[in-house]
């Protein structure tokens, strides 16, 4: 476990930006591979969703199946020391790029969700809102004698299926206009809402320090803090298996599982309050 990371964090104020790498141990593939390289598959922009129907079928026939492994997904010994630290008053704020809602499972408090969760379904007609939960429920009524296997599951509960099963797909509308869903989630090519960007960028300029956990920093929309932690001064640790867009700004870079380092820190840091340090 890195001294100086132990250090960083044990001055308390940090904030923490997670990306997908935190969730493979619960798992949940991230993006890229420990040599920075993205992994096969093109994700769903939002351009392709809002402009074609069949995409919107192909989406919820795939995400369909996706959705109950992520459902079934439950926190990792990296989510709950993440939750440990906040709960020691060390973090002032925890950002995430992930939609998979386990930081919050782990007893994390006032996650910001920077990409949205997919445990939300938004109306594009009237913006009702409701649970993933429910829509489920509806699918599987509309879709009674539809199976399909899952071989695997991608970050953004994406799955790869077989152009027969997605025609036979029926799509639930919205329950309360008969509108268009989608999940609550930035697609691709999407904007983050100015809001909640504004959200975390006051949380970086109040930090002491800002701790990247498993992302690759690739996409501007995470990478942002980090470039912001830099003209402000502030000292950014990263913890992330293989190369990150970060790595020249780092003042301290771990290149271990999060499983093993996030855990091992929180116990130095035990220790370091037993023997009152």
């Amino acid at each position: 476990m890195d001294d100086a990371l132990q250090e960083l964090v044990a001055r308390g104020g940090v904030v923490v930006l997670s990306g997908a790498g935190l969730s493979t141990e619960s798992g949940i593939p991230d993006y890229r591979g420990p040599t920075g390289v993205a992994r096969g598959g093109t994700p769903m922009t939002v351009q392709t969703f809002l402009g074609d129907p069949l995409a919107q079928q192909r989406y919820w026939a795939r995400s369909h199946l996706g959705w109950r492994t992520l459902a079934r997904a439950r926190p990792n010994d990296g989510h709950r020391a993440v939750a440990d630290l906040q709960a020691r008053g060390l973090l002032s704020g925890v950002i995430t790029q992930n939609v998979d809602g386990l930081h919050s499972a782990a007893g994390a408090r006032d996650v910001v969700e920077l990409h949205g969760a997919l445990d939300r379904v938004l109306c594009l007609d009237c913006d009702d809102r409701t649970s993933r939960e429910e829509l489920d429920r509806r699918l599987r009524v509309a879709n009674p004698d539809w199976q399909a296997e899952v071989t695997a599951v991608k970050p953004d509960g994406d799955v790869d299926l077989d152009d027969d099963l997605v025609r036979s797909f029926v799509v639930a509308p919205c329950a309360r206009c008969g509108g268009r869903l989608k999940p609550d989630v930035v697609f691709f090519g999407e904007t983050v809402p100015a809001g909640r960007v504004a959200h975390c960028f006051a949380l970086v300029d109040a930090a002491s320090a800002l701790l990247v956990l498993g992302s690759s920093l690739k996409v501007m929309s995470g990478y942002r803090f980090v470039l912001r932690a830099a003209r402000l001064g502030l000292p950014v640790a990263i913890v992330n298996q293989g190369i990150t867009r970060g790595d020249a700004a780092a003042a301290v870079r771990v290149d271990a599982p999060l499983g093993r380092v996030l855990p091992a820190l929180v116990a130095r840091l035990e220790e370091r309050e037993r023997r009152g340090a």
